[in-house]
């Protein structure tokens, strides 16, 4: 079985789909996204998360090439939106301390806590 971040830079889509998920990862926050994209409840550890979201991407990635009624573009996004910023955090939590393994990271993410927060979300315009 491959480590995570071999998967994660094996992981091909088209360029839109791409372009897109790094722009949305910019503005990731984990606490104010993870919950809406994998169900409410306890936030799971960088790297669990992270392979969690693979799985359900992986589900996407399969109905779109089949062209199923049900595949969602918006959703889509948003899962790859969610797996580029958790190998963002996990990449940040490795470098900042040293660790080797994502699998180290993952036992360790109290830590993180450290890094800055999530940027602010504007008030939508009034009517």
């Amino acid at each position: 079985m491959q480590d995570l971040y071999s998967r994660l830079t094996a992981l091909r889509r088209p360029r839109l789909l791409s372009r897109s998920a790094r722009l949305g990862a910019q503005s990731y926050c984990r606490k104010r996204d993870l919950p809406r994209v994998l169900g409410y409840g306890p936030l799971p550890r960088p790297a669990e998360a992270a392979l969690q979201l693979m799985e359900l991407e992986q589900g996407m990635e399969e109905s779109r090439q089949r062209g199923e009624a049900g595949y969602s573009l918006i959703r889509h996004v948003e899962l790859l939106i969610a797996l580029a910023g958790e190998a963002e955090y996990l990449e940040r939590l490795t470098s900042a301390s040293g660790w080797q393994t994502a699998a180290a990271a993952g036992r360790r993410a109290e830590r993180a806590e450290g890094f800055p927060p999530c940027p602010p979300v504007s008030a939508p315009p009034a009517a």
